[in-house]
């Protein structure tokens, strides 16, 4: 395509479209010799029953899969004791949050969500046309009411809440939450993709409040990050118009077998849970001996601030040289914090042997100038 033609296809696209830089083809896939703790995946295999649930729906490989995703909302409604036309099932849960802004978001509209929060949210209310209001909280454990009510929010159509936050790990207690639902009558957004490493989480508070939509996955607790099984719960006549513009068949045969078999079996994921709290603890506590400051985390990673002399890019770096992948976020107040995912004790232990060598090898550097 000659250089003319191209620009006069590429004036052609949406306003939001032009904003939007051409993707380049993207970084390879790491080896298998590093030590992957940057994308908060959960690092254990499925449970053999559900792994046999995957292998059973690929002898249907040639049929589309069930219409409406009928079956694994009833799994889920029965899971959570819901019925099931307060239930929508997605291609992972960001497939709902993407639904969610085309649903309520016009050009010129305000989403507001609490800073620093999940950053894929600036693209997608940049698509709608949008404004993210980032409120920043000051206290990161209890919620700014006044703020989102009264403050920049007040015109919002919606207010995101992630909680356990991404990616501070920070828990509000749903107290909060529910003061918030009743004095709003504006929807709220609750995102608890990590709420099994938590302490509580906000699904009771659906039958009281028809103003909340919340949404869970499988992609973290029960280490189905790669098959894509996210959930919607909420009042029906929201849900059902959410069920409307989704993409037809959007989900596939193996993720609808994979997602009943979970819900099925949830109770077989308790060691694992139990195991990323306690590895939780400890690497938080080994990390603060070394000289790193924790934000206390409810979910299956820490954010950690490093030590004075580099910042977190530069930590993400040199951890990488050794093989160790972990996460910087470049957000405003982020920039000396590193993100780790919780894996096995191996993974762990691989990680924190590479932070006291660097640390090891800053401390001889000093000593020799």
């Amino acid at each position: 395509m000659s250089d003319a033609k191209l620009q006069n296809v590429l004036s052609s696209l949406s306003q939001a479209a032009r904003q939007l830089d051409a993707l380049p083809s993207g970084r390879p896939a790491p080896a298998a010799n590093y030590v992957k703790l940057n994308t908060n995946e959960n690092p254990f295999p499925l449970p053999t029953i559900v792994w046999q649930s995957a292998i059973a729906a690929l002898e249907r490989q040639y049929l589309y899969p069930e219409d409406d995703n009928i079956s694994l909302r009833e799994a889920a409604a029965n899971t959570y004791g819901v019925a099931i036309d307060h239930v929508i099932a997605g291609n992972g849960s960001s497939e709902l949050l993407g639904l969610i802004y085309r649903a309520f978001l016009a050009p010129g509209d305000n989403v507001a969500m609490l800073s620093p929060g999940f950053s894929f949210n600036r693209k997608l209310a940049m698509l709608q046309g949008a404004q993210l209001l980032e409120i920043r909280c000051n206290e990161p454990q209890s919620l700014p009411i006044e703020q989102l009510l009264f403050g920049p929010a007040k015109d919002a159509k919606f207010i995101l809440l992630a909680n356990p936050n991404n990616p501070t790990g920070t828990f509000i207690p749903i107290a909060d939450i529910q003061r918030l639902l009743a004095q709003s009558d504006r929807l709220v957004v609750l995102d608890e993709a990590y709420v099994d490493f938590a302490p509580d989480n906000g699904l009771r508070l659906l039958s009281h409040y028809p103003n909340l939509l919340l949404l869970r996955t499988l992609s973290k607790s029960y280490a189905a990050a790669g098959v894509r099984v996210g959930f919607g719960f909420g009042h029906p006549q929201l849900i059902g118009r959410l069920r409307n513009i989704q993409n037809v068949f959007n989900m596939n045969v193996i993720g609808h077998a994979v997602g009943i078999s979970i819900l099925s079996h949830r109770a077989v994921y308790e060691e694992n849970h139990m195991h990323i709290r306690h590895e939780r603890q400890r690497v938080a506590t080994a990390l603060s001996q070394l000289g790193f400051s924790l934000t206390p985390s409810h979910a299956n990673f820490l954010l950690a601030r490093v030590p004075a002399g580099h910042d977190g890019r530069w930590w993400q770096a040199a951890l990488e040289r050794q093989r160790i992948l972990v996460a910087f976020l470049p957000d405003d107040g982020l920039e000396n914090c590193i993100r780790v995912s919780i894996g096995t004790k191996a993974q762990m232990d691989a990680f924190l042997g590479a932070v006291r060598d660097i640390s090891d090898s800053l401390k001889q550097g000093r000593s020799a100038s």
